[in-house]
């Protein structure tokens, strides 16, 4: 059994004329929510998993509280270039091609609308709009990363923050 679960990043600071898209920092209130997320996501996951991010500081910040949350070496956050501009079903495949089959997990962290549309199309039930801080986790029945199939995926969770916390 191979699971991907999908983090999309906490709440940001607005984007000004000061500050890049990619340099947005997580807000007081987004930092907290991810702290309590990472905390439910603990009781439900066994670790070890990988922990990929997108480099965007808003994204990697959310992978930094979880890792902390979750007893994970920061130094071991995988950064993906790929997974800050529009993510494709591709780029998520040479992801996971690249994890070793003796892991069964990997946490990713991003933005949509990859994280809703990646999800929908991995899972043979579809999959609803990802909120920040949301997080979905899609399991497949295969033994090996490369096994994972559009479509073929269960979703075994869905955690939207209004509604979890």
């Amino acid at each position: 059994m191979k699971k991907m679960i999908f983090v999309r990043h906490g709440r940001a600071e607005e984007s000004t004329s000061m500050i890049t898209d990619y340099e947005r920092s997580l807000t007081t209130k987004g930092k907290n929510i991810s702290e309590q997320m990472a905390l439910i996501l603990k009781q439900k996951e066994k670790i070890p998993a990988v922990l990929v991010t997108s480099p965007a500081f808003r994204a990697y910040e959310t992978a930094l509280v979880f890792a902390r949350v979750l007893e994970y070496d920061p130094d071991k956050i995988v950064l993906k270039d790929s997974l800050y501009s529009h993510a494709t079903l591709k780029s998520f495949s040479e992801i996971v091609e690249e994890i070793s089959d003796d892991i069964n997990s990997v946490i990713f962290f991003g933005h949509n609308p990859s994280f809703t549309e990646i999800p929908d199309r991995l899972s043979k039930s579809g999959c609803d709009f990802l909120p920040k801080t949301g997080i979905v986790c899609i399991s497949f029945k295969t033994d090996t990363w490369k096994g994972i199939v559009r479509e073929k995926g269960t979703i075994d969770y869905f955690m939207k923050p209004e509604k979890t916390l």
